[in-house]
């Protein structure tokens, strides 16, 4: 497995918030990081030079999507998924396991693998851990997840308990299987929301030679409380000296809570997502630009963003645009939201270097009011 060379830079003394660097084939991540996500080789609406210019080093791109359309080997013959859609920083992919057992009627999970229908022409396919390695391999990701099974909200501890010694035996055949040095390899921790199966996958997933570990099954339809209870605890069993990835989270709350408690990593669609339908961020929480109130508020998004979008149009012309259906209305609202939290992950870097992440959470969670994004 490569050493990936990692390190923690900062602590935050109030709290497990810390700045970390490891290293990929790619460059160097340093985190806090957000990771926009580019399911089929691309962030939606936004060209590589655009997210250069925000500033991202790494995105994430969908196993489970690629291989079925282009295809896995139609990337490697374009010599890799960098070259593929010209993205010259860090990308890593998903398993893709969650997008097939999202699917319900149309897979058949065995401990071999699963069993599934393509969701473009219902064709059957198979991904079994060692299938799934090698095709992120032949996409050439910078950072791979290995095939595991994300349990169903509320399934009970046997289910849940079942299907995590399955996800522990497609770990170990992941790792005998692995033969690109050049990409690295997280574990995921699995386990539902049973204290005693978070314990036992962290302890097992962690002695495995993974050099970072992604916290999934998480984020997935449960109240609120409950993640941040499941983060929290799960966390407290990783080891120190390595990254620590959770899956699925997006929206500034969560992350700013969720760094906190020691997490490094995240993705999530919510940003780009709720950009197309109106939605975008700012320090006091989300507006949505189609109210009546910005048809004629001729001020940027936020007067002190530097964004692309701020510096160059008014609410009322993305208010004018979403209303007029253009495509346009939903690059400027992407653009716009991107940045937002790249600044955000950016300030919150400073502050534990600085010594002020205590001050700086507190903040932004008194000014910011969490709304309903739909």
């Amino acid at each position: 497995m490569k050493d990936i060379k990692f390190k923690i830079t900062a602590t935050d003394r109030n709290s497990r918030a810390r700045v970390t660097q490891f290293e990929t084939a790619h460059g160097i991540i340093e985190t806090p990081v957000f990771m926009p996500v580019g399911t089929q080789a691309t962030v939606k609406t936004l060209t590589p030079d655009e997210l250069n210019e925000i500033g991202f080093k790494i995105i994430l791109a969908n196993t489970y999507h690629l291989y079925l359309q282009p295809g896995a080997s139609v990337i490697e013959r374009a010599h890799g998924i960098h070259k593929f859609m010209n993205w010259n920083g860090a990308i890593l992919t998903d398993s893709g396991g969650f997008q097939v057992l999202s699917l319900k009627d149309l897979r058949k999970i065995s401990k071999e693998g699963v069993q599934f229908k393509s969701f473009i022409d219902g064709s059957t396919h198979f991904f079994s851990p060692e299938v799934v390695v090698e095709t992120q391999e032949k996409i050439g990701s910078d950072i791979a997840i290995h095939l595991d099974i994300c349990g169903i909200y509320q399934s009970d501890w046997k289910e849940t308990n079942r299907e995590l010694d399955i996800t522990l035996q497609w770990a170990k055949r992941s790792l005998l299987h692995k033969k690109r040095e050049d990409q690295i390899m997280f574990g995921v921790v699995q386990g539902g929301f049973y204290k005693d199966l978070r314990k036992k996958a962290a302890e097992e997933i962690s002695s495995m030679d993974f050099p970072g570990f992604t916290l999934g099954g998480l984020s997935v339809g449960e109240e609120r409380a409950l993640t941040e209870e499941f983060v929290d605890y799960t966390v407290q069993l990783l080891p120190d000296d390595k990254p620590r990835y959770l899956m699925g989270v997006g929206d500034p709350l969560s992350i700013i809570e969720y760094i906190k408690m020691g997490v490094d990593m995240f993705d999530c669609v919510l940003p780009t997502r709720i950009a197309r339908n109106r939605s975008l961020f700012t320090k006091h929480g989300v507006i949505k630009i189609t109210k009546n109130i910005y048809k004629e508020d001729f001020t940027p998004i936020e007067d002190d963003c530097s964004c692309y979008t701020c510096r160059n149009f008014t609410k009322a012309y993305l208010h004018h645009l979403f209303k007029s259906k253009e495509y346009l209305a939903g690059r400027l609202a992407t653009i716009h939201n991107l940045f937002f939290l790249q600044k955000l992950i950016l300030n919150i870097r400073e502050s534990i270097k600085s010594g002020s992440f205590d001050q700086f959470y507190r903040d932004f969670k008194n000014n910011y009011s969490q709304i309903n994004y739909e």
